[in-house]
């Protein structure tokens, strides 16, 4: 559920994200993208060109060009005509528009119908809106901590300040794991029992390390050491080890609790730190079990059903 949202409130939003410029229907700037109230799936605020179920904003990219430009003058003008109809709120033209332009610009101007430009790509300009609907769902929170996926499966690192998170962080990403955000990542209800983390945009990419201050992780390690979003699925928490309240069980089951975002169910394990751990290790370690508990298998349980047929003299 989403506020209403008009067509020249988005462009002011989205204008350097994606370098957007206004080819023509800047009149219609007050048409509506969404209403009050209205529910978009996630990734459902753009989309590729569809006529029969419009998305919020049209993507018109090299494909979709080429068709239009295919057709002819008559066939297209309708179709132009139908493409900026009120329902289908604005249309983004991505790359070169190339002869496109000026007639599009035209049936733009002539529909008050919101076209704009951008230079980057239709899957950059996807990934682009999708950031902009998280941010306008009210179903969304911030949660300090460094958000990472770890063979696989989006990892939030928790704890108090000076734990640690970012120098663990730093360690995982050398070791061939992605950075998704640092100290402020973005949660979002996508669905019933899905939240999605990204990170805010000025943030993307940065690291803050004690004693390094800033690094770019993208720069040092390249594009496969960070990810824009991922769906959280565990939460491994940093204790001092003197703040931890380790009762016997946790020997044999760990420290495991649920901790519950936007009314989402989260496993949580607590990691004790203390000098000479290797904390790496364990949060890869977390991971793997987290991973073979998701498929059925439990590490403590098959001990103690060996053990117990072991005392009876059954074969485990």
């Amino acid at each position: 559920m989403i506020a209403a949202l008009r067509a020249d409130e988005a462009f002011q939003a989205l204008q350097v994200p994606l370098e957007l410029c206004w080819l023509g229907g800047r009149g219609g700037g007050a048409r509506l993208i969404c209403r009050e109230g209205d529910y978009l799936a996630p990734r459902a605020l753009g989309g590729p060109m569809n006529l029969v179920n419009p998305p919020r904003v049209q993507v018109l990219g090299t494909d979709e060009l080429a068709f239009l430009t295919a057709l002819d003058p008559a066939a297209r003008r309708a179709l132009l005509d139908h493409l900026l109809a009120p329902e289908s709120g604005v249309a983004l033209v991505c790359g070169e528009a190339g002869p496109l332009a000026a007639e599009l610009a035209e049936r733009a101007e002539a529909r008050a119908a919101p076209l704009w430009h951008t230079p980057l790509g239709v899957s950059e300009a996807l990934e682009v809106l999708g950031d902009y609907q998280r941010s306008l769902d009210a179903s969304s929170t911030v949660l300090h901590g460094v958000f990472m996926e770890v063979y696989g499966l989006g990892v939030m690192l928790t704890g108090d300040s000076s734990t640690g998170k970012s120098e663990l962080a730093l360690e995982l990403v050398s070791r061939g794991h992605r950075l998704i955000a640092d100290d402020a990542p973005k949660l979002t209800r996508v669905a019933p029992q899905v939240l999605e983390g990204t990170c805010p945009e000025p943030l993307r990419n940065f690291l803050e390390v004690r004693g390094l201050g800033i690094v770019n992780v993208r720069r040092m390690f390249g594009d496969s050491a960070v990810k824009r979003n991922k769906r959280l699925r565990l939460i491994v928490h940093l204790e001092r080890l003197e703040d931890a309240r380790l009762v016997p069980e946790v020997r044999l089951s760990g420290a495991r609790t649920t901790r519950y975002i936007l009314d989402v169910a989260i496993p949580q394990i607590s990691v004790p730190i203390a000098p000479g751990r290797n904390l790496a290790v364990l949060v890869e370690c977390a991971v793997r079990d987290h991973i073979l508990r998701l498929g059925g298998y439990n590490a403590e349980q098959d001990l103690m059903e060996r053990l117990q047929a072991e005392m009876t003299g059954e074969t485990p």
